[in-house]
Protein backbone atom coordinates (compact mmCIF):
# COMPACT_ATOMS: atom_id res chain seq x y z
CA UNK A 1 0.00 0.00 0.00
CA UNK A 2 1.02 3.65 -0.99
CA UNK A 3 2.28 5.27 2.15
CA UNK A 4 -0.38 8.06 1.13
CA UNK A 5 -2.87 5.63 1.71
CA UNK A 6 -1.99 4.33 4.89
CA UNK A 7 -1.47 7.70 6.13
CA UNK A 8 -5.18 8.73 5.06
CA UNK A 9 -6.19 4.93 6.32
CA UNK A 10 -4.64 6.27 9.96
CA UNK A 11 -6.54 10.13 9.66
CA UNK A 12 -10.11 8.37 8.63
CA UNK A 13 -9.70 5.90 11.70
CA UNK A 14 -8.57 9.04 14.00
CA UNK A 15 -11.49 10.59 12.62
CA UNK A 16 -14.00 7.83 13.43
CA UNK A 17 -12.68 7.16 16.70
CA UNK A 18 -13.52 10.81 17.69
CA UNK A 19 -16.52 10.48 15.96
CA UNK A 20 -17.35 7.42 17.97
CA UNK A 21 -16.36 9.40 21.39
CA UNK A 22 -18.30 12.21 20.25
CA UNK A 23 -21.99 10.40 20.42
CA UNK A 24 -21.48 7.69 22.82
CA UNK A 25 -23.31 7.76 25.16
CA UNK A 26 -25.83 10.33 22.49
CA UNK A 27 -26.96 12.03 25.53
CA UNK A 28 -23.59 12.18 27.61
CA UNK A 29 -21.93 15.54 27.69
CA UNK A 30 -18.77 16.59 25.38
CA UNK A 31 -16.93 19.66 25.11
CA UNK A 32 -20.15 21.41 27.05
CA UNK A 33 -22.81 19.75 24.07
CA UNK A 34 -25.31 17.88 26.63
CA UNK A 35 -27.04 15.73 23.86
CA UNK A 36 -28.25 16.73 20.55
CA UNK A 37 -30.25 20.27 20.49
CA UNK A 38 -33.94 19.68 19.36
CA UNK A 39 -35.75 22.38 17.83
CA UNK A 40 -39.18 23.95 18.70
CA UNK A 41 -41.10 21.09 16.69
CA UNK A 42 -39.46 18.31 18.86
CA UNK A 43 -38.99 20.13 22.42
CA UNK A 44 -41.70 22.55 22.30
CA UNK A 45 -40.83 26.15 22.94
CA UNK A 46 -41.59 29.90 22.05
CA UNK A 47 -41.03 31.52 18.87
CA UNK A 48 -40.85 35.29 19.01
CA UNK A 49 -39.80 37.59 15.76
CA UNK A 50 -39.18 41.42 16.76
CA UNK A 51 -38.96 44.41 15.01
CA UNK A 52 -36.24 47.12 15.69
CA UNK A 53 -37.10 50.70 15.22
CA UNK A 54 -33.89 51.66 13.59
CA UNK A 55 -35.09 54.95 13.46
CA UNK A 56 -34.47 55.84 16.72
CA UNK A 57 -31.23 54.87 17.33
CA UNK A 58 -28.21 57.30 18.17
CA UNK A 59 -26.81 58.93 15.26
CA UNK A 60 -23.36 58.42 16.00
CA UNK A 61 -23.96 54.34 15.37
CA UNK A 62 -24.80 52.66 12.35
CA UNK A 63 -27.92 49.88 11.85
CA UNK A 64 -25.68 46.75 11.75
CA UNK A 65 -23.90 48.40 15.43
CA UNK A 66 -27.55 48.80 16.80
CA UNK A 67 -28.62 45.28 15.65
CA UNK A 68 -25.28 43.70 16.80
CA UNK A 69 -25.69 45.20 19.99
CA UNK A 70 -29.28 44.26 20.99
CA UNK A 71 -28.68 40.57 19.13
CA UNK A 72 -26.20 40.22 22.19
CA UNK A 73 -28.22 41.77 24.73
CA UNK A 74 -30.79 39.55 23.60
CA UNK A 75 -28.85 36.66 24.04
CA UNK A 76 -27.64 37.49 27.65
CA UNK A 77 -31.13 37.89 28.56
CA UNK A 78 -32.55 34.89 26.99
CA UNK A 79 -29.42 32.71 28.86
CA UNK A 80 -30.30 34.16 32.15
CA UNK A 81 -33.83 33.67 31.93
CA UNK A 82 -32.67 30.07 31.72
CA UNK A 83 -33.07 28.75 28.50
CA UNK A 84 -30.97 26.10 27.07
CA UNK A 85 -29.02 26.83 23.74
CA UNK A 86 -31.36 30.16 22.88
CA UNK A 87 -31.79 30.79 19.00
CA UNK A 88 -30.92 34.38 18.18
CA UNK A 89 -30.87 35.57 14.58
CA UNK A 90 -30.97 39.08 12.71
CA UNK A 91 -33.47 38.25 9.94
CA UNK A 92 -32.76 41.09 6.88
CA UNK A 93 -32.30 44.74 8.27
CA UNK A 94 -33.97 45.33 11.47
CA UNK A 95 -35.91 41.96 12.17
CA UNK A 96 -35.01 39.68 15.18
CA UNK A 97 -35.59 35.79 14.81
CA UNK A 98 -35.86 34.52 18.82
CA UNK A 99 -36.29 30.73 19.63
CA UNK A 100 -36.42 29.57 22.92
CA UNK A 101 -37.15 25.79 23.11
CA UNK A 102 -38.62 24.32 25.99
CA UNK A 103 -39.99 27.62 27.03
CA UNK A 104 -44.22 27.27 27.35
CA UNK A 105 -44.80 31.28 28.91
CA UNK A 106 -44.58 33.36 25.43
CA UNK A 107 -45.69 36.33 27.66
CA UNK A 108 -43.09 36.33 30.26
CA UNK A 109 -40.16 35.16 27.92
CA UNK A 110 -41.44 38.85 26.24
CA UNK A 111 -41.78 40.64 28.86
CA UNK A 112 -37.83 39.92 29.55
CA UNK A 113 -36.76 39.83 26.50
CA UNK A 114 -38.17 42.48 24.25
CA UNK A 115 -38.60 45.37 26.94
CA UNK A 116 -35.91 47.99 26.45
CA UNK A 117 -35.41 48.12 30.15
CA UNK A 118 -33.85 51.59 30.29
CA UNK A 119 -33.56 52.49 34.15
CA UNK A 120 -34.52 56.25 35.09
CA UNK A 121 -34.51 58.29 39.07
CA UNK A 122 -37.07 61.27 39.02
CA UNK A 123 -37.76 63.69 41.84
CA UNK A 124 -40.12 65.80 42.44
CA UNK A 125 -40.45 69.51 42.98
CA UNK A 126 -42.37 71.07 46.05
CA UNK A 127 -44.98 73.64 46.27
CA UNK A 128 -45.53 76.36 48.59
CA UNK A 129 -46.37 74.29 51.54
CA UNK A 130 -43.45 72.36 50.91
CA UNK A 131 -45.23 69.24 49.40
CA UNK A 132 -44.66 67.54 46.18
CA UNK A 133 -45.95 69.30 43.33
CA UNK A 134 -49.13 67.96 41.60
CA UNK A 135 -51.05 68.11 37.77
CA UNK A 136 -54.43 68.57 37.59
CA UNK A 137 -55.25 65.07 38.28
CA UNK A 138 -53.64 65.08 41.59
CA UNK A 139 -50.70 62.96 40.53
CA UNK A 140 -46.51 63.86 40.98
CA UNK A 141 -44.90 65.92 38.96
CA UNK A 142 -41.67 63.84 38.35
CA UNK A 143 -38.39 65.18 36.62
CA UNK A 144 -35.47 63.48 35.83
CA UNK A 145 -33.22 63.48 38.79
CA UNK A 146 -29.88 65.25 37.43
CA UNK A 147 -26.86 65.99 39.20
CA UNK A 148 -22.78 67.46 38.06
CA UNK A 149 -20.91 64.80 37.01
CA UNK A 150 -16.72 64.20 36.86
CA UNK A 151 -16.27 66.43 34.02
CA UNK A 152 -18.41 69.70 35.49
CA UNK A 153 -21.30 68.45 32.81
CA UNK A 154 -25.15 68.12 34.52
CA UNK A 155 -26.72 64.23 33.81
CA UNK A 156 -29.49 62.70 34.38
CA UNK A 157 -29.17 59.64 36.69
CA UNK A 158 -30.14 56.04 34.28
CA UNK A 159 -29.25 52.65 34.10
CA UNK A 160 -26.51 53.63 31.85
CA UNK A 161 -24.38 54.05 35.03
CA UNK A 162 -25.28 50.80 36.89
CA UNK A 163 -22.65 47.99 37.43
CA UNK A 164 -23.91 44.74 35.89
CA UNK A 165 -24.09 42.78 39.23
CA UNK A 166 -27.57 43.26 40.29
CA UNK A 167 -29.54 40.39 42.42
CA UNK A 168 -32.36 39.94 43.75
CA UNK A 169 -32.63 39.88 47.43
CA UNK A 170 -34.76 39.31 49.85
CA UNK A 171 -35.49 42.17 52.92
CA UNK A 172 -34.76 41.09 56.39
CA UNK A 173 -37.82 41.13 58.38
CA UNK A 174 -40.73 40.69 55.53
CA UNK A 175 -39.19 38.95 53.03
CA UNK A 176 -39.88 40.39 50.56
CA UNK A 177 -37.98 40.59 47.19
CA UNK A 178 -35.58 43.36 46.56
CA UNK A 179 -33.06 44.08 43.33
CA UNK A 180 -29.69 45.00 44.99
CA UNK A 181 -27.66 47.22 42.09
CA UNK A 182 -24.32 49.28 42.45
CA UNK A 183 -23.49 52.08 40.78
CA UNK A 184 -19.75 52.55 39.06
CA UNK A 185 -17.90 55.53 39.78
CA UNK A 186 -19.49 58.26 37.61
CA UNK A 187 -22.69 57.05 38.79
CA UNK A 188 -22.15 57.01 42.86
CA UNK A 189 -21.29 60.57 42.15
CA UNK A 190 -24.72 61.57 40.57
CA UNK A 191 -26.21 59.41 43.31
CA UNK A 192 -24.85 60.75 46.24
CA UNK A 193 -25.72 64.41 45.14
CA UNK A 194 -29.75 63.41 44.37
CA UNK A 195 -30.07 61.55 47.87
CA UNK A 196 -28.41 64.15 49.05
CA UNK A 197 -31.16 66.93 48.29
CA UNK A 198 -33.78 64.11 48.67
CA UNK A 199 -33.44 63.33 51.67
CA UNK A 200 -37.14 62.46 53.28
CA UNK A 201 -38.55 62.77 49.84
CA UNK A 202 -39.88 60.34 47.29
CA UNK A 203 -37.26 59.29 44.72
CA UNK A 204 -39.26 57.69 41.76
CA UNK A 205 -37.54 54.54 40.23
CA UNK A 206 -38.93 54.33 36.31
CA UNK A 207 -38.82 51.21 33.82
CA UNK A 208 -39.54 52.43 30.08
CA UNK A 209 -41.73 55.42 31.75
CA UNK A 210 -43.62 53.10 33.92
CA UNK A 211 -42.49 53.83 37.90
CA UNK A 212 -41.26 50.29 39.35
CA UNK A 213 -41.05 51.96 43.30
CA UNK A 214 -41.11 55.58 44.57
CA UNK A 215 -38.93 54.68 47.98
CA UNK A 216 -38.43 57.55 50.52
CA UNK A 217 -34.82 58.33 50.61
CA UNK A 218 -33.89 58.24 54.39
CA UNK A 219 -30.16 59.03 54.32
CA UNK A 220 -27.15 60.36 51.20
CA UNK A 221 -26.61 56.84 49.22
CA UNK A 222 -23.50 56.90 47.16
CA UNK A 223 -22.33 53.29 45.66
CA UNK A 224 -25.81 51.01 45.72
CA UNK A 225 -29.40 50.96 46.50
CA UNK A 226 -32.15 48.58 46.10
CA UNK A 227 -35.26 48.64 44.44
CA UNK A 228 -38.89 47.43 45.78
CA UNK A 229 -42.38 47.13 45.26
CA UNK A 230 -41.90 44.37 43.02
CA UNK A 231 -42.70 40.58 43.26
CA UNK A 232 -40.22 37.42 43.25
CA UNK A 233 -40.89 36.90 39.23
CA UNK A 234 -40.43 40.62 38.67
CA UNK A 235 -37.74 40.73 40.45
CA UNK A 236 -35.87 38.24 38.68
CA UNK A 237 -36.93 39.96 35.46
CA UNK A 238 -35.57 43.09 36.32
CA UNK A 239 -31.87 42.40 37.75
CA UNK A 240 -31.49 40.28 34.43
CA UNK A 241 -32.36 43.11 32.40
CA UNK A 242 -30.47 45.37 34.33
CA UNK A 243 -27.26 43.31 33.42
CA UNK A 244 -27.51 42.70 30.17
CA UNK A 245 -28.25 46.51 29.67
CA UNK A 246 -31.29 48.51 28.09
CA UNK A 247 -31.51 48.29 24.76
CA UNK A 248 -30.66 50.72 21.75
CA UNK A 249 -33.84 50.87 20.33
CA UNK A 250 -37.21 50.12 20.94
CA UNK A 251 -38.65 46.20 19.83
CA UNK A 252 -42.06 45.22 18.70
CA UNK A 253 -42.88 41.52 18.32
CA UNK A 254 -44.84 41.15 14.80
CA UNK A 255 -44.98 37.76 15.05
CA UNK A 256 -45.39 35.54 18.15
CA UNK A 257 -46.41 31.20 18.89
CA UNK A 258 -46.14 29.00 21.42
CA UNK A 259 -44.60 25.50 19.83
CA UNK A 260 -45.76 22.39 21.17
CA UNK A 261 -43.69 19.54 20.72
CA UNK A 262 -45.75 18.00 17.59
CA UNK A 263 -43.59 14.33 18.41
CA UNK A 264 -43.20 12.84 21.67
CA UNK A 265 -40.73 10.59 23.11
CA UNK A 266 -42.50 7.98 22.04
CA UNK A 267 -42.59 9.00 18.54
CA UNK A 268 -39.23 9.76 18.32
CA UNK A 269 -38.56 6.68 19.38
CA UNK A 270 -40.60 5.32 16.33
CA UNK A 271 -39.02 7.42 13.90
CA UNK A 272 -35.78 5.75 15.11
CA UNK A 273 -36.38 2.31 14.67
CA UNK A 274 -38.41 3.04 10.95
CA UNK A 275 -35.65 4.97 10.10
CA UNK A 276 -32.98 1.86 11.39
CA UNK A 277 -35.47 -0.74 9.52
CA UNK A 278 -34.82 1.34 6.08
CA UNK A 279 -30.98 1.73 6.76
CA UNK A 280 -31.13 -2.56 7.12
CA UNK A 281 -32.74 -2.56 4.23
CA UNK A 282 -30.27 -0.15 2.12
CA UNK A 283 -27.28 -1.73 3.87
CA UNK A 284 -28.98 -5.33 2.18
CA UNK A 285 -29.45 -4.15 -1.15
CA UNK A 286 -26.53 -3.06 -1.47
CA UNK A 287 -24.31 -5.98 -0.07
CA UNK A 288 -26.91 -8.51 -2.34
CA UNK A 289 -26.54 -6.59 -5.60
CA UNK A 290 -22.95 -5.22 -5.67
CA UNK A 291 -21.10 -7.54 -3.66
CA UNK A 292 -18.11 -6.64 -2.09
CA UNK A 293 -18.40 -3.13 -3.27
CA UNK A 294 -21.82 -3.32 -1.05
CA UNK A 295 -19.80 -4.04 2.17
CA UNK A 296 -17.34 -1.42 1.50
CA UNK A 297 -20.41 0.84 0.88
CA UNK A 298 -21.67 0.25 4.11
CA UNK A 299 -18.07 0.87 6.15
CA UNK A 300 -18.54 4.15 4.57
CA UNK A 301 -22.04 4.32 5.21
CA UNK A 302 -21.24 3.50 8.85
CA UNK A 303 -18.52 6.38 8.87
CA UNK A 304 -20.42 9.04 7.42
CA UNK A 305 -23.56 8.40 10.23
CA UNK A 306 -20.80 8.36 12.74
CA UNK A 307 -19.29 12.00 12.11
CA UNK A 308 -22.68 13.07 11.20
CA UNK A 309 -23.87 12.38 14.27
CA UNK A 310 -20.82 13.92 15.82
CA UNK A 311 -21.28 17.28 13.54
CA UNK A 312 -25.21 17.45 14.85
CA UNK A 313 -24.25 17.15 18.70
CA UNK A 314 -20.94 19.32 18.52
CA UNK A 315 -21.31 22.11 16.60
CA UNK A 316 -24.56 22.32 17.76
CA UNK A 317 -26.87 21.60 15.12
CA UNK A 318 -30.57 22.17 16.38
CA UNK A 319 -32.24 19.07 15.22
CA UNK A 320 -36.01 20.04 14.04
CA UNK A 321 -38.06 17.55 11.77
CA UNK A 322 -37.50 19.00 8.75
CA UNK A 323 -33.90 18.63 9.72
CA UNK A 324 -33.94 14.71 10.57
CA UNK A 325 -36.08 14.56 6.88
CA UNK A 326 -33.01 16.21 5.55
CA UNK A 327 -30.57 14.20 7.10
CA UNK A 328 -32.39 10.71 5.76
CA UNK A 329 -32.11 12.69 2.31
CA UNK A 330 -28.51 13.32 2.52
CA UNK A 331 -27.68 9.33 3.37
CA UNK A 332 -29.78 8.66 0.17
CA UNK A 333 -27.45 11.49 -1.58
CA UNK A 334 -24.51 9.33 -0.25
CA UNK A 335 -25.02 5.50 -1.48
CA UNK A 336 -26.24 7.07 -4.60
CA UNK A 337 -22.81 8.54 -4.81
CA UNK A 338 -21.24 5.20 -4.20
CA UNK A 339 -23.45 3.37 -6.93
CA UNK A 340 -22.74 5.60 -9.26
CA UNK A 341 -18.75 5.03 -8.48
CA UNK A 342 -19.71 1.03 -8.81
CA UNK A 343 -21.71 1.24 -12.16
CA UNK A 344 -18.98 3.13 -13.44
CA UNK A 345 -16.10 0.74 -12.14
CA UNK A 346 -18.04 -2.07 -13.44
CA UNK A 347 -18.23 -0.83 -16.76
CA UNK A 348 -15.04 -0.43 -16.66
CA UNK A 349 -14.25 -4.24 -15.54
CA UNK A 350 -16.21 -5.62 -18.78
CA UNK A 351 -14.15 -3.58 -20.80
CA UNK A 352 -11.13 -5.41 -20.14
CA UNK A 353 -9.54 -3.54 -17.45
CA UNK A 354 -7.85 -4.52 -14.63
CA UNK A 355 -9.82 -4.37 -11.29
CA UNK A 356 -6.85 -1.11 -10.01
CA UNK A 357 -7.45 0.37 -13.51
CA UNK A 358 -11.35 -0.17 -12.77
CA UNK A 359 -11.59 1.44 -9.37
CA UNK A 360 -8.93 4.64 -10.72
CA UNK A 361 -11.15 4.81 -14.24
CA UNK A 362 -14.87 4.39 -12.00
CA UNK A 363 -13.82 7.11 -9.63
CA UNK A 364 -12.84 9.58 -12.39
CA UNK A 365 -15.64 9.47 -14.54
CA UNK A 366 -18.50 8.79 -11.75
CA UNK A 367 -16.77 11.95 -10.31
CA UNK A 368 -18.09 14.56 -12.47
CA UNK A 369 -22.16 13.31 -11.95
CA UNK A 370 -21.25 13.66 -8.55
CA UNK A 371 -19.87 17.04 -8.74
CA UNK A 372 -22.94 18.21 -10.27
CA UNK A 373 -25.26 16.64 -8.45
CA UNK A 374 -24.00 17.74 -5.20
CA UNK A 375 -23.43 21.42 -6.16
CA UNK A 376 -26.90 21.75 -7.88
CA UNK A 377 -27.97 20.20 -3.90
CA UNK A 378 -26.08 23.06 -2.55
CA UNK A 379 -27.26 25.73 -4.62
CA UNK A 380 -30.78 24.72 -3.65
CA UNK A 381 -29.72 24.59 -0.20
CA UNK A 382 -28.72 28.35 -0.42
CA UNK A 383 -31.55 29.52 -2.49
CA UNK A 384 -33.92 27.90 0.56
CA UNK A 385 -31.74 28.88 3.81
CA UNK A 386 -32.20 32.25 2.18
CA UNK A 387 -36.05 32.32 1.93
CA UNK A 388 -35.98 30.68 5.30
CA UNK A 389 -33.92 32.99 6.81
CA UNK A 390 -36.12 35.98 5.01
CA UNK A 391 -39.61 34.91 6.14
CA UNK A 392 -38.79 33.17 9.35
CA UNK A 393 -39.24 30.03 8.28
CA UNK A 394 -37.26 28.27 11.00
CA UNK A 395 -38.37 25.08 9.97
CA UNK A 396 -36.78 25.30 5.93
CA UNK A 397 -34.07 26.36 7.55
CA UNK A 398 -33.25 23.64 9.27
CA UNK A 399 -33.67 21.71 6.19
CA UNK A 400 -31.50 23.68 4.19
CA UNK A 401 -28.81 23.87 6.78
CA UNK A 402 -28.85 20.25 7.76
CA UNK A 403 -28.81 19.21 4.03
CA UNK A 404 -25.78 21.17 3.35
CA UNK A 405 -24.07 19.73 5.77
CA UNK A 406 -25.37 15.97 4.66
CA UNK A 407 -24.53 16.42 0.94
CA UNK A 408 -20.69 18.02 2.07
CA UNK A 409 -19.59 15.03 4.42
CA UNK A 410 -21.14 12.56 1.60
CA UNK A 411 -18.92 13.72 -0.85
CA UNK A 412 -16.12 13.17 1.54
CA UNK A 413 -17.15 9.69 1.91
CA UNK A 414 -17.75 8.43 -1.18
CA UNK A 415 -14.75 10.25 -2.79
CA UNK A 416 -12.20 9.68 0.51
CA UNK A 417 -13.33 6.70 2.27
CA UNK A 418 -15.12 4.96 -0.28
CA UNK A 419 -12.08 5.34 -2.86
CA UNK A 420 -9.66 3.96 -0.10
CA UNK A 421 -11.82 0.99 1.02
CA UNK A 422 -11.78 -0.06 -2.72
CA UNK A 423 -8.00 0.20 -3.45
CA UNK A 424 -7.31 -1.29 -0.61
CA UNK A 425 -9.64 -4.32 -1.22
CA UNK A 426 -9.02 -4.94 -4.91
CA UNK A 427 -5.56 -5.22 -3.78
CA UNK A 428 -6.57 -8.43 -1.69
CA UNK A 429 -9.44 -9.61 -3.43
CA UNK A 430 -8.93 -9.91 -7.26
CA UNK A 431 -11.99 -11.88 -8.57
CA UNK A 432 -14.40 -9.91 -10.26
CA UNK A 433 -17.39 -12.16 -9.11
CA UNK A 434 -17.26 -10.33 -5.75
CA UNK A 435 -17.72 -7.21 -7.53
CA UNK A 436 -20.86 -8.30 -8.98
CA UNK A 437 -19.03 -8.57 -12.37
CA UNK A 438 -19.11 -12.34 -14.28
CA UNK A 439 -15.33 -13.38 -14.86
Amino acid sequence: MKTSNIWLLLFILVLFGFGLWAIVPLEGERFGRQGLALGLDLKGGAYLVYEADVTKRDPSQTVDEVMTNVLSKIERRANAFGVKEPIIQRQGENRILVQLPGEKNVDEAKKLIGKVAQLKFMETTTDASGQPARDDKGEIIWTPATATGSDGQVKELTGQYLKPNAEVVLKEGTNEPEVAFEWNDEGAILFEQITKRNIQKPLGIFLDEEMVSAPTVQAVIKNSGVITGVNMQEAQNLAIQLNSGSLDVPLTVIREQTVDATLGSDSIRRSIAAGAIGLILVILFLILYYRMSGVIATMALIVYGVLMMAIFKLVPVTLTLAGIAAGVVSVGMAVDANILIFERMKEELRAGRTLNAAVDAGFKRAWLAIRDSNVTTFIACIVLYWFGDTFGAFMVKGFAFTLFIGVALSMFTAITVSRLLLTMFAGVVKNTRLYGVKS
